[in-house]
């Protein structure tokens, strides 16, 4: 029987669940430098006729209304376009060191964004979203160093694009129906799924009734909890799961689980199995993920040439075969997922969107 006190070993890497809580005592710290995400009315005053009815109409539809954007959210993008626009010449104006591409990630995210205690004296940023980011800064800017890069947590990447704190989120971040009020993405860059983890003696077997009665971990702001929500709700998943716990940043989770607080996580299984391979007491539980789902960088809903712009470049980035997507896939992920990307590569992407 599992002691609930007893402390996680065998984090690799980072020396250890201590080392791993200052880490999210940082991410913290730093996310209080997000603006708080203010309610918004309407913004409208007086009266008005038809016209204004009928616009009030469509700003109130909502993404998931529309059965085709519900069931392929990922095909609700711009096509591509090489031109400089609005929002690009904005990021190009700016001064001495602001001249940077200004992006959102993770820097705690095992082999996706993190950094690597190991890795010098300046502890740069690695991963596969960080290769990406580097990617775009040389394409728009013609230096893949001028990004400045912001760490913020799970359940702030969308107030800190709204709120103009960051130009774009990058930073395993799945396109839904339900962001696409709120933000803009490129076509995906990557399909992943949720999955359980859980510590190899659990008797947790997988996302199934195996899971009643354990305390479960997710992230706020999260696909992971909005899927569980729902699912508890249609009785998909077993109704005494407890889902009480959520975090601000997804790492928080493992902690939690290595604390012995929670019994599993719910995450994207491309994370999960990052996770693994930093303490390999835990595991992923079932043989596939349960949802399918891809990771898209988020931008602005206005930003429609810095859409077409980062679309472009994830064309080219896919076709370049010495140091395009498949490097950064063998360099960052094969080890922890496959040897092969197959089932890692998103769809042919399809761009839907009109405006």
């Amino acid at each position: 029987m599992r002691m609930r006190g007893r402390v996680r070993t065998g984090l690799k890497g980072w020396g250890g669940v201590g080392a791993m809580a200052a880490v999210c005592a940082l991410v913290l710290a730093l996310a209080l430098l997000l603006p708080l995400a203010r309610s918004q009315g309407t913004g409208g005053t007086g009266t008005g006729g038809s016209g204004l009815a009928h616009a009030q109409q469509a700003a109130d539809r909502k993404a998931c209304d529309d059965p085709a954007k519900k069931a392929h959210p990922e095909y609700q993008t711009l096509s591509p376009s090489g031109q400089d626009g609005s929002t690009i010449e904005r990021i190009k104006a700016r001064k001495g060191a602001q001249r940077k591409l200004w992006v959102g990630v993770d820097q705690n995210s095992y082999r996706w964004g993190y950094r690597n205690p190991n890795g010098g004296p300046g502890a740069d940023l690695e991963g596969f979203d960080i290769d990406l980011v580097h990617r775009i800064a040389k394409d728009i800017l013609g230096d893949p160093n001028a990004v400045l890069f912001k760490a913020i947590p799970t359940n702030q990447r969308i107030p800190a694009i709204q709120k103009g704190y960051v130009d774009m989120v990058v930073r395993t971040m799945t396109i839904t129906c339900k962001r696409l009020d709120d933000v803009a993405f490129s076509a995906p860059y990557f399909k992943t799924g949720q999955q359980v983890l859980a510590p190899k003696s659990s008797d947790i077997t997988g996302y199934n009734d195996t899971l009643a009665k354990k305390k479960i971990c997710t992230a706020k702001g999260s696909t992971a909890l909005s899927q569980l929500e729902d699912d508890k709700k249609s009785g998909e998943l077993v109704a005494s799961a407890d889902l009480r716990t959520t975090v601000p940043n997804q790492l928080d989770c493992l902690v939690r689980l290595q604390l012995g607080e929670v019994d599993a996580v719910v995450t994207d299984g491309a994370l999960g199995a990052s996770q693994a391979a930093q303490d390999p007491t835990v595991e992923l539980k079932g043989t596939a993920p349960f949802t399918t789902e891809y990771y898209g960088v988020a931008m602005k809903k206005d930003a429609d040439d810095l859409v077409r712009r980062v679309n472009q470049i994830l064309v080219d980035y896919r076709k370049d075969s010495t140091a395009g997507w498949e490097a950064s896939y063998k360099r960052w992920l094969s080890a922890t997922l496959d040897a092969s990307s197959a089932k890692s590569e998103p769809p042919p992407p399809k761009y839907l969107r009109t405006s």
